[in-house]
């Protein structure tokens, strides 16, 4: 079982960058896809990005592609989520979840079995 901590989130304003991080701990980080969601009040929580541990591929929502980077490091056993260009849509509690899925199955948050336990992003206009 892996477990999750994500940290780097904060204030900023429109047009800022911002990385967050995703620690785990516990045996087998790279037998797990990692991926990024995100819940802002009131709505469902949506996904972000995963990088895929079969394919070594990344992947992105449609809000975010473009603007937002997935890389991981499985020597340190974190995954980083770099945030460019935000805007204050992004505004939301950002979560990294474990699992193992096929690709049809990573934007699904179903699919995830193990999640931290959130970090706020807030961006000012």
């Amino acid at each position: 079982q892996v477990q999750l901590v994500e940290s780097g989130g904060g204030l900023v304003q429109d047009g800022d960058s911002l990385r967050l991080s995703c620690v785990a701990s516990g045996d087998s980080f790279r037998s797990y896809t990692i991926g990024w969601f995100r819940q802002a009040p009131g709505k469902e929580r949506e996904f972000v990005g995963t990088h895929h541990r079969n394919n070594g591929r990344t992947y992105y929502g449609d809000a975010v592609s473009g603007r937002f980077t997935i890389t991981r490091d499985n020597a340190k056993n974190t995954v980083y989520l770099q945030m460019n260009n935000v805007k204050p849509v992004d505004t939301a509690v950002y979560y990294c979840a474990a699992g193992r899925m096929i690709t049809s199955e990573i934007r699904n948050p179903a699919s995830y079995t193990t999640w931290g336990q959130g970090t706020q992003v807030t961006v000012s206009s």
